[in-house]
């Protein structure tokens, strides 16, 4: 596969995996390896960083983008909501959160220009993303089903036509990463 210059990241929800609070160690765990799977990508010419501001996955990989910024200036990140408004109707912390990855990015909008309508927008959302990226990184393990998995199911169907890495980080990744 050639050198990915913009990278999809997205995997979990927090809440699919029981992480409410921001100190919870599984979000340091899920960090480390988002980072060590980025910094891989970087030594082969990663420019962009892409995420859709979905809590969990999303969020945590926007701030290990921002951190990587210091050694990587070079390094962008995109936020590209499915829909205007996205995030509108959750509660103030997580609304928050969202602003800070807002304020980190350097480049922010959405597919749809129209508030939520329609299960179509996601689907737009989706095709966007897989054709302005070469890769997708998954915090994501079949074992365990997530609403990720409909954009796996997508991205799989994507590769079958168009040259697509997808890389999944594994449960087993995950716990072997704490293990190292």
């Amino acid at each position: 596969m050639e050198n990915v210059k913009t990278l999809y990241v997205t995997g979990y929800k927090s809440f699919e995996i029981g992480a409410f609070q921001d100190n919870d160690p599984k979000i340091t765990v899920i960090k480390n390896v988002l980072k060590k799977e980025i910094m891989g990508y970087l030594d082969t010419g990663l420019e962009w960083v892409l995420v859709s501001g979905n809590l969990g996955t999303e969020i945590w990989a926007a701030e290990v983008v921002a951190e990587l910024k210091n050694d990587y200036p070079e390094l962008k990140l995109g936020l590209i909501y499915p829909f205007k408004d996205f995030g509108s109707n959750w509660n103030e912390k997580n609304r928050t959160n969202l602003e800070k990855i807002e304020l980190l990015a350097d480049f922010v909008d959405s597919v749809s220009h129209q508030p939520y309508k329609s299960p179509a927008q996601l689907k737009m959302h989706t095709r966007f993303l897989l054709e302005h990226s070469g890769a997708s990184l998954l915090v994501y393990d079949k074992e365990y089903p997530g609403k990720t998995e409909y954009f796996l199911k997508d991205a799989e169907l994507f590769s079958e036509k168009f040259p697509y890495e997808i890389r999944l980080i594994t449960m087993d990744d995950l716990q072997n990463s704490m293990e190292s």
